[in-house]
């Protein structure tokens, strides 16, 4: 059947569809003569009798890769169209064109043997719905799809044979250069090679990449990027956290050349995923390739600590880096009872923030309650004291180090500070030059070069002023003075330890030192194993802290002079003498007769009322009842001077002693006669003298 015959009025009635596609920009650009030959394929759909108007070509997909209809949106419109049956023929210089996948290949072909849509393509006109034309068709599919195949096999083989050399031409880090010889050297520029120094040295001394990327914005100090990766102008910018990761991670700073060190596939929508193996599963690693920043056992080193430091990791989550709080075992402690790592809880009390050390684990994978709940105040002082006692011989010697370690980073960043000020006046110098070279009369060229030189002078002096003050804070950081101080600490490691300015990091990197982990159980006591670098092991017992209202009691000698002082004082009395002697209560207040009234309450005291009832003394009730007369003649008899009476308090209470026998009797004659006068003045008459 030739092709004119597979042609049909009702295929003519329809539009001719030509999809036009090359595989990258590359070819789009150089190879013309595919695209040339992919456009007159429309000459051929003329002939075959549909109109100039009825041809519709499709090219939206140049420079896209066929191994995919994912984001190819001109093939999707292809599909679409045949879909609705607008499209009477398909037009492609070859199956490659259309599709290098099978499956979008085989969807095509069965969407126009439904639809009756033919396919054309340089050899010849097919009928997808006849039996012969689509085997044919299939096999130049799979042929198609196969030759993909090869053409990457033959690219990825060359590739990997010179990655297993190590000879592969790869885009390099900042710091890094290729030679004329493509053999990899650093970088001559000895400011770049200064800031990679200083951030590797740094991280090692900070142990954090935060920490890192702090020092450098508290120094002032720059680093450099290249304007485009992998080549381009190197341009000084501030280190941030991700440039800082990603420096600490490659390993071409420590002179290896690594291949494989990701893996890319793709999704079922098309979508590109990278993910990063671990180092044990990297394609090729040739260590000491070529000349590095570190050594080799200085980057795993690194990594060691970067994984260490990393949150949120799940079971390999460790102690983290150092922070600001109080607590010295921070990352550090082991739950003794299921041997989790147990993470830190801060409670504030009045201006102190107390530590306590929780093993949650189980209450956040399952909603179990926390295995252990530890204050932690107590058992930081017990190792602190271990570590003093433990680490005094090495005093001398590390804090010589850490002064030396200070002036050497002071030394560095001055060194690239200077660095940094002689490019930025190089800078200026050559805008000078191309400003004294302008033709004076072409003010368009003149005016801009005025300005970059202007530009130019401004960055300089503000990168003076910079420097200068930077220099000023350097001086303040180490002066003699100090340093006089940092000597006489040396030989004293218990005051280094307990001075106040030393800060909750400095010492919590100490202590990471010396040890391993802490095991704390809880029992009647707390049992806490300290177990140091190399395996050396110390038990302590540390008792339990104080509940909340033991730490709020008054203590057991204030409660006895209380109960020594009423004997002879009320309760207002009471708290003025103990004022007096600076004691205060279990809270830390002054003593008023409200809480000397409620201790005596709560500790069970015999109130001053109740110590002189037993001692004879009493009410006036009680008074006027033994002697038969009301409770205001009872004062008067203590103003003529029969009743001996004391106060109770400053509100006016007061208690009588208890008169005697012959008192009484005095009292009750002395009623008497009053008496016997009130009746006489009562019957005699009125108006007798």
């Amino acid at each position: 059947m030739n092709a004119e015959s597979k042609v049909t009025s009702e295929h003519l009635k329809r539009a001719a569809y030509l999809y036009v596609r090359q595989s990258s920009l590359h070819q789009v650009l150089e190879n013309t003569e595919s695209t040339e030959r992919q456009y007159a394929l429309r000459r051929r759909a003329i002939a075959l009798g549909w109109s100039d108007e009825q041809v519709v070509v499709i090219d939206h997909d140049q420079g896209q890769s066929g191994a995919s209809a994912a984001d190819r949106e001109g093939f999707q419109r292809l599909v679409a169209e045949v879909g609705l049956g607008k499209a009477g023929i398909v037009m492609g210089l070859e199956v490659s064109r259309l599709a290098r996948n099978c499956a979008d290949w085989h969807r095509l072909l069965e969407i126009c043997a439904l639809s009756s849509t033919l396919i054309l393509d340089e050899d010849g006109l097919y009928e997808p719905s006849h039996y012969n034309d689509r085997l044919l068709l299939g096999l130049k599919g799979t042929m198609s799809e196969a030759e993909l195949h090869v053409l990457r096999a033959r690219l990825v083989g060359g590739v990997l044979n010179k990655a297993q050399r190590g000879e592969l031409k790869i885009p390099l880090p900042v710091g890094l250069i290729y030679t004329e010889e493509d053999r990899v050297e650093l970088d001559p520029d000895q400011q770049v090679q200064q800031s990679l120094r200083m951030l590797f040295a740094t991280f090692e001394r900070t142990g954090a990449a935060w920490a890192t990327v702090q020092s450098f914005h508290r120094e002032g100090l720059k680093f450099p990027r290249r304007a485009q990766a992998g080549s381009g102008e190197i341009v000084w910018r501030e280190l941030g956290y991700q440039i800082a990761l990603a420096t600490l991670h490659n390993p071409r700073y420590a002179g290896a050349f690594c291949f494989g060190r990701s893996r890319v596939s793709k999704t079922a929508d098309g979508r590109v995923h990278i993910r990063h193996l671990p180092r044990d599963q990297w394609r090729f690693i040739r260590k000491e390739a070529h000349p590095g920043y570190i050594t080799w056992e200085t980057f795993l080193a690194n990594q060691q600590r970067l994984l260490v430091n990393l949150r949120g990791n799940g079971a390999e989550q460790r102690s983290g880096p150092a922070r600001e709080g109080p607590a010295l075992l921070q990352g550090l402690v082991v739950c003794g009872k299921c041997g989790r790592s147990m993470t830190l809880h801060y409670h504030d009390r009045q201006t102190r923030k107390i530590p306590e050390y929780l093993c949650q684990r189980p209450g956040i994978e399952k909603g179990e309650p926390a295995c252990q709940r530890i204050h932690g105040e107590a058992i930081d002082a017990e190792v602190g004291r271990l570590l003093i006692e433990c680490v005094t011989p090495l005093a001398l010697e590390v804090v010589l180090h850490v002064q030396s370690e200070i002036e050497n980073r002071l030394a560095e960043a001055e060194r690239l500070r200077l660095q940094h000020l002689q490019r930025l006046q190089y800078d200026a110098e050559q805008a000078r030059v191309r400003y004294m070279r302008v033709d004076p009369n072409n003010r368009l060229v003149a005016d801009t070069l005025e300005t970059q030189w202007n530009e130019k002078l401004r960055l300089l002096v503000q990168a003076k002023e910079a420097a200068e003050q930077q220099r000023d804070v350097d001086a303040v950081q180490i002066t003699d003075e100090q340093k006089g101080k940092i000597r006489a600490l040396a030989a004293d490691f218990p005051k280094l330890w307990r001075d106040p300015k030393t800060l909750d990091r400095d010492r919590k990197r100490m202590a990471r030192l010396l040890l391993e982990d802490v095991t704390l159980r809880r029992e009647q006591e707390f049992i806490v194993q300290v177990r140091f670098k190399g395996g050396a092991t110390r038990e302590l017992r540390v008792p339990l802290p104080q509940r909340s209202w033991e730490r709020w009691t008054t203590e057991p000698e204030i409660i006895s002079e209380i109960d020594r002082l009423l004997e002879q004082h009320s309760d207002s009395e009471i708290a003025r003498i103990l004022n007096e002697r600076g004691l205060s209560t279990g809270c830390g207040n002054r003593f008023d007769s409200f809480n000397v009234s409620a201790l005596r309450r709560t500790h069970h005291l015999k109130s001053r009322r109740q110590r002189l009832g037993e001692q004879g003394w009493m009410t006036s009730s009680q008074v006027a009842s033994l002697l038969g007369c009301s409770c205001t003649a009872v004062p008067h008899w203590h103003n003529v001077g029969l009743l001996q009476v004391i106060s109770l308090n400053n509100r006016g209470d007061f208690l009588y002693r208890r008169p005697s026998d012959d008192i009484i009797s005095q009292i009750r004659v002395r009623q008497q006669r009053h008496r016997r006068k009130a009746r006489y003045l009562e019957s005699k008459p009125t108006g007798a003298v």
